[in-house]
């Protein structure tokens, strides 16, 4: 089931605060034995909704494999540079990603990130690593 945890809260909740709103509404003893159960069971949702972890929903291998950065231009850096992304994947097939702020364009390089690298898109230097 697809938000069993949330779903537990928010109902929880709402039979606590019916609970409550019943037994100053009704004071008789009638008010009391439509509140004290109503009560009763939103308190142990409530602790059932607490001791449950939910599970992280992890990525598939294809969704992991078809993954790419969003190709949108990033604004300017400090004192007008250009600003750019790389993403390196951590498994087998190590690949990287280079995104150009200026332009958008993203394109792949086998293997980790290079020394240095020029947009394809727009001509820009986006970095070169000093020896």
């Amino acid at each position: 089931m697809q938000h069993l945890r949330s779903n537990l809260f928010i109902a929880s909740w709402t039979l606590i605060l019916l609970a409550a709103g019943i037994s100053v509404a009704i004071t008789s003893s009638n008010g009391l034995a439509i509140s004290a159960p109503l009560g009763i069971v939103g308190s142990g949702m409530l602790v059932w909704a607490i001791s449950m972890k939910e599970e992280p929903k992890g990525m598939s291998e294809k969704e992991i494999s078809d993954w790419t950065p969003e190709s949108d231009p990033l604004p300017p850096g400090a004192g007008g540079s250009v600003m750019y992304r790389v993403d390196t994947t951590l498994d087998d097939p190590i690949r990287t990603s280079i995104l150009c702020g200026a332009c958008g364009h993203v394109e792949w390089v086998e293997g980790r990130r290079p020394a240095g690298y020029v947009c394809v898109g727009c001509g820009q230097e986006l970095w070169e690593e000093e020896e």
